[in-house]
This record gives C-alpha cells, sequence and structure tokens, in this order.
C-alpha cells in the first residue's frame, strides 16, 4: 500500500504535475535573452508571447480544429536591484494570461491558466538578495536553474516559466568551484491543460494531457517540511564540467519514506564536440529505488550540428521526475516523450541542426524500449525552426509521436510561439 500510494502521489502531484508537452534543450526554446533598460539602479524587463498549439488525438481529430487547439497571450514584467543597500538587492516580476477571445472560434483550451481561470495574473518571482564576498543569499519565490537543480527546475516550454518558493545559498569561494545549497518549500506547477472532448477515448493520451497548468496555485512541496538539495559543480579542467546534487525530504509527501536523491553529471567539450555521462539513484525509504544513467555525444561543423543519446531507467518505485514541471533531466528528453522515458524503459535519441534563413532547422528522432511490457514501445519524430529577429524569437514546430499500445494512426502535434523580449 505505500509503494502504491508514493507513486500515486509523485504521479498526481510531483507537485501538481500534469501533462507532458516539452522540447528538447537547448535548441528547440532556450531561454529568453531580455533586453534590459536602468534606471537609478532598477534593471526593467519584459516579455510579450503568443502561444498556439493543436493535436489530433491520434486521428480521432482533426488538426487545427477548435476543439483540438489551445492558445494564450501573455505579458511578463520584472524590476530587478541587485544592490539597493548594504548588500541588499530585490526583484518582482509578474505574469498575465489573456486569450484575446480565441475561445469563440479558434481554440477551446489554453496552455495555462492563473488560478483556474484563462485571464489573470500572478506573481511568478518576489525575492530578496544578500550579497557579500563569494557568497550570494536568495530569499523568495524565484526560477531554479536545471543545471544545478536537476530534479527542481523552472522549465521554460510552456507560456511562462514555472517558479519556486525556496531559499538559494551560493558560494564560489573555492577555485573553479560552485556550491550550492536549496532549500524549497512551495512551487506552481508547469503542467499542460486537458483537451476537452479531444482524447477519441485513447487512454494513452489522456495520460499526457492530465494536468492544469494553473500558475497561481503554489503547493506545498513537501508538506511543511520542504525538500533540501546541496550541489557541487567544479571546472578546474578546461573544458570539463563536474555537478553532483543530493536531494532530501524528509516524509515525504505524508508516505512515511524519507526521500534521497543522489544525481551526477561529467560533461566534456572541447572544439566544438562535447561528450557527457549521467547518473544517479532516487531513493524513497523501505520501497524500490529508481536507478538511471545516460551519455550522449555530438558537435557542431560550420552551422551543422549533431548528437546521439541514450539513457537506462529501471522499475523502481518513483522514475525519475522534475517536482515543479513535466520535463526529465535524462538527455533523451524530448518535446514530449517524457512521459515514455521517465521509468523502466531503455530510450535512444539522435537529432541534426543547420543554420538556416537567419535561423536554426533541427530534427529529432526517438526510440523507446518500454521494458515493463512488449506492447508499449514508443517513437517520436520531431521537427522545428526557430529563429531571432531583433527582439522576436519565432518557434514553429512538429511533433509524430506513435505507441504500441494505441492501435490507431499516430499522433500529430504543431506548435507556433512568438516572444517578443522588450
Amino acid at each position: 500500500m505505500k509503494k502504491t500510494l508514493l507513486l500515486s502521489v509523485v504521479a498526481s502531484t510531483m507537485i501538481m504535475a500534469g501533462g507532458d508537452i516539452a522540447p528538447v534543450e537547448p535548441v528547440v526554446e532556450a531561454p529568453a535573452v531580455v533586453e534590459e533598460t536602468t534606471t537609478s539602479g532598477w534593471d526593467f524587463s519584459g516579455q510579450g508571447v503568443v502561444y498556439y498549439q493543436t493535436i489530433d488525438a491520434f486521428g480521432a481529430k482533426d488538426l487545427f480544429a477548435q476543439e483540438t487547439s489551445v492558445a494564450d497571450a501573455g505579458i511578463r514584467l520584472k524590476a530587478e536591484n541587485k544592490s539597493i543597500i548594504g548588500g541588499f538587492g530585490a526583484g518582482v516580476a509578474v505574469n498575465g494570461l489573456a486569450t484575446l477571445n480565441l475561445e469563440d472560434a479558434v481554440v477551446s483550451n489554453v496552455m495555462q491558466t492563473a488560478n483556474g481561470n484563462i485571464t489573470g495574473g500572478w506573481i511568478s518571482e518576489g525575492y530578496l538578495t544578500y550579497g557579500i564576498g563569494n557568497t550570494m543569499l536568495k530569499l523568495g519565490r524565484q526560477t531554479l536553474p536545471g543545471s544545478l537543480s536537476p530534479f527542481a527546475h523552472s522549465e521554460n516550454w510552456n507560456v511562462f516559466e514555472n517558479t519556486y518558493d525556496a531559499g538559494l545559498l551560493v558560494n564560489s569561494d573555492i577555485p573553479d568551484t560552485t556550491l550550492v545549497y536549496a532549500f524549497v518549500w512551495r512551487n506552481n506547477s508547469n503542467g499542460y491543460p486537458q483537451f476537452v472532448d479531444a482524447t477519441g477515448g485513447h487512454d494513452f493520451l489522456k495520460t499526457f494531457v492530465q494536468g492544469t497548468g494553473e500558475m497561481a496555485t503554489f503547493g506545498r512541496t513537501n508538506g511543511e517540511k520542504g525538500v533540501h538539495m546541496v550541489t557541487a559543480q567544479n571546472k578546474s579542467i578546461d573544458g570539463l564540467a563536474l555537478t553532483g546534487s543530493w536531494y532530501y525530504g524528509q516524509d515525504f509527501v505524508g508516505t512515511g519514506n524519507d526521500l534521497n536523491i543522489l544525481w551526477g553529471d561529467a560533461a566534456f567539450e572541447m572544439a566544438g564536440f562535447d561528450i557527457a555521462v549521467q547518473g544517479g539513484q532516487v531513493s524513497p525509504d523501505s520501497l524500490d529505488a529508481t536507478i538511471a544513467y545516460g551519455a550522449k555525444a555530438g558537435g557542431t561543423i560550420a552551422g551543422f550540428s549533431g548528437h546521439v543519446a541514450y539513457s537506462h531507467v529501471d522499475d523502481g518505485a518513483t522514475g525519475v521526475f522534475n517536482v515543479g514541471g513535466q520535463q526529465t533531466p535524462l538527455y533523451t528528453q524530448m518535446i514530449i516523450n517524457e512521459g515514455a522515458i521517465s521509468k523502466d524503459n531503455d530510450t535512444f535519441t539522435i537529432g541534426t541542426g543547420i543554420e538556416l534563413l537567419g535561423g536554426t532547422l533541427g530534427a529529432g528522432y526517438g526510440y523507446t524500449t518500454d521494458n515493463s511490457t512488449a506492447e508499449n514501445d514508443y517513437q517520436e519524430i520531431d521537427v522545428y525552426y526557430t529563429t531571432d529577429i531583433g527582439g522576436l524569437n519565432l518557434l514553429a514546430g512538429y511533433v509524430n509521436m506513435s505507441y504500441d499500445k494505441t492501435p490507431v494512426d499516430a499522433n500529430n502535434v504543431v506548435r507556433l510561439v512568438t516572444r517578443y523580449n522588450f
């Protein structure tokens, strides 16, 4: 019963995570570079977003039909001052969402909501900082980077990224070394809204789109006990980055099981080529631990890039996950495949990209063998184009996904995103 309870809570809460639409990092939807203007020590920035996506529900529906399409228009405004007085700083960001009335004739749902409302807003960041020497403290609502916090990080695949109520302590006194401690007590969830009557009765798609994306709701990450993280990253050897993280959650989500996560990553890059290995263990007390590992290699020559990756996840109690979102820390993460690769599988991916017409045209293929059954193997094909024009970023993406347990046509997804930074 304890194992069943933990799996249920992890699957449905993580925390309140739903849905599984997330692009390959870093090429599909890299974090936006925000232009800033400074007045009296304050940096002001913002971003406007128009986001559209449609899905054909394994051939049961039509692409671009109103019932299978979602859209959002969003705006983010941020103000930050890193040095107000005596080493103290502060920052705040507010996000707003609207539909532009597209739900009347073009779409039937949205990618994110503000507390369940299709039009509304929330405070996405609000923090104080203090710096002295090589030590920085950041306290309050903030983003957390996946490079230093792989199991509790902010994902930017949706309209806006998820954030955390956390305390973050960073020290760089040791040469070429970054030491990080974080305590996370609340988070929202970068989920994906459920299509209304668009699944055609296919359980697989229903599993993928269960979620709300209610960004104004910040639930407790682990009751009143929170989650602790310690990370060390060293770059003493030119081109080599070594990163190790440990998470601890006491009485994780009320199951009576303490949760320990150990995760490591070694990445080497030189002359446009890179190779990396990763691995770790998710260990809830008295339950089966999840062991996962992977490797990748790639490079870039004359505007052409390519990579291959492999990952393995065993049949432990929890799989691998991100507390506040959808993506796994695995190298084989693609646009939609995290629901297939997070537990008891072997996955291979290959991807290419080429600079074209001032942007990047890319494609990827992934195959996942589900080790729990011979009938659940999964394949995904991704094609995307992204370009920047001044402060405007444009993304067009297409996904073709097939899953053996769904004896119908492949599923098709089209995503169109425009972001303007100011």
